[in-house]
């Protein structure tokens, strides 16, 4: 399953990333690593960005950056 797909409120741990190095170095550098619980706290409407929470902040994701988090649901 990949982050993009996940509902509002739903809460799932990180199994791959799959970007390009630099992209995927910037997001490891951020805490995104495999094992790390997220939560999808708001969805854009119309493929519009989606604000997910870990590591106790939140960040933003593009749909396109969201497709390429491999997730596995909790």
């Amino acid at each position: 399953m990949r982050l993009s797909e996940c509902k509002e409120g739903i809460k799932a741990v990180v199994k791959d990333l799959f970007m390009n190095e630099s992209i995927r170095k910037r997001m490891m550098d951020l805490g995104l690593l495999p094992g790390t619980e997220v939560s999808v706290v708001r969805k854009a409407p119309f493929g519009g960005p989606l604000v997910v929470q870990f590591r106790g902040y939140q960040i933003s994701f593009r749909l396109s950056e969201a497709k390429q988090i491999a997730i596995e649901a909790c």
